[in-house]
């Protein structure tokens, strides 16, 4: 009989403590209220579509997480992985070998003039690894603090290279990686990612952009006088000017994109491939403005928070915004499509996750 009496006042004690729990206990993130765009879908020009559907998905073996990609003078094609390694194949996608061991997280991949591999690691900075294999740091603090997010990487012709640090807070090694990090830092929308400019000549390192959303994939223009870089968490692409009258000054090329966009690349006849890995989150889009709400949500289970849907699409823009090219595949067959590396006949796509990337002939393009 007491121990039924008593029952009520547990249950009372059990959620009195579990409410405690979701208004009080401490989380990582302190969130930021801002105003999320509507999100229109996927509607013109962002239509759904198969066009990825013809693309050849090739096995990377137990290679996991071909994030980008790029192509090296000797004609192969070379991708980071999330074992630390850079990998190589041929056209083909034969003859896959482990190019060099980067002891981190390797992102952003980008050759300069003299056949050295850039590498942005999201867990030890930007890299460069000479023909031969060897690896260096380059840079991987500034002012004294680390960089702990490196992103993205683009070389300019006259050596100057530019990359992103996509959070100054999350670090991608101490938060349990490059995913984990940025699920934090869209979270908390802080404004935490910058774009650095790293001098080969002098070893400096300086900063030209700050404030950024989780600042992901960057591109320098053909024509050298602008980046365009995307800011993942507030789902657009923006225009830094490098050069001309309005050097220093930054734009939006294109918002309110219906998903987060990941990589940026050049492709041919001036455009820039954008992925968007994952579609937008309306629950993550509702709470913007509600910062406490973005706090409590934090101390759920994993299980329960917004997360990456799978989803394969990727878009091509020109320097105005203006959509090109919208390329899907509704079976999301690559589930974090990431971007696209454009060469002449193919468009190779890279992914976060998994162990293949895609191999699309562009004759079969045009042939839809």
């Amino acid at each position: 009989m007491n121990l039924l009496r008593r029952t009520p006042g547990a249950i009372l004690a059990i959620v009195a403590a579990f409410l405690i729990y979701l208004l009080l206990w401490p989380v990582p993130i302190d969130p930021v209220a801002w105003e999320a765009p509507v999100d229109a879908g996927l509607v013109d020009p962002f239509e759904p579509n198969d066009r990825l559907r013809k693309a050849r998905l090739i096995d990377l073996g137990s290679h996991q997480g071909p994030e980008d990609i790029a192509e090296g003078g000797d004609g192969l094609i070379y991708t980071a992985t999330n074992g630390g390694q850079v990998i190589r194949f041929d056209a083909t996608g034969n003859h896959i070998e482990v190019f060099a061991e980067t002891g981190g997280r390797p992102l952003g991949l980008e050759f300069d003039s003299d056949g050295n591999l850039l590498v942005a690691n999201a867990y030890l900075g930007l890299q460069r690894i000479s023909p031969d294999g060897t690896v260096e740091v380059l840079s991987d603090e500034y002012e004294g603090k680390p960089i702990l997010y490196a992103d993205d990487v683009a070389v300019a012709n006259n050596g100057m290279v530019y990359f992103s640090d996509a959070s100054s807070k999350f670090g991608a090694m101490k938060t349990g990686g490059s995913y984990e990090a940025s699920l934090m830092d869209l979270m908390e929308h802080g404004g935490h990612g910058r774009i650095y400019r790293y001098d080969p000549t002098t070893g400096e390192t300086s900063i030209i952009l700050d404030g950024l959303n989780f600042a992901n994939g960057v591109a320098i223009s053909g024509d050298q006088q602008y980046l365009m870089i995307n800011e993942t968490g507030s789902y657009r692409v923006l225009r830094h000017w490098l050069e001309g009258p309005d050097a220093g000054d930054t734009e939006i090329a294109i918002d309110n994109l219906p998903g987060f966009p990941d990589n940026i690349n050049n492709g041919l006849n001036g455009r820039f491939w954008v992925g968007l890995i994952a579609p937008r989150n309306k629950l993550l889009d509702d709470m913007s403005g509600k910062p406490w709400l973005r706090k409590l949500v934090q101390r759920l289970p994993a299980s329960v928070r917004p997360k990456a849907v799978p989803s394969s699409h990727v878009i091509a823009i020109n320097a105005d915004g203006e959509v090109l090219m919208n390329l899907q595949d509704t079976s999301a067959r690559m589930p974090a499509l990431t971007g696209v590396f454009e060469s002449r006949n193919t468009l190779w796509l890279s992914s976060l996750f998994g162990n293949r990337v895609g191999k699309l002939d562009k004759r079969d393009l045009a042939n839809q």
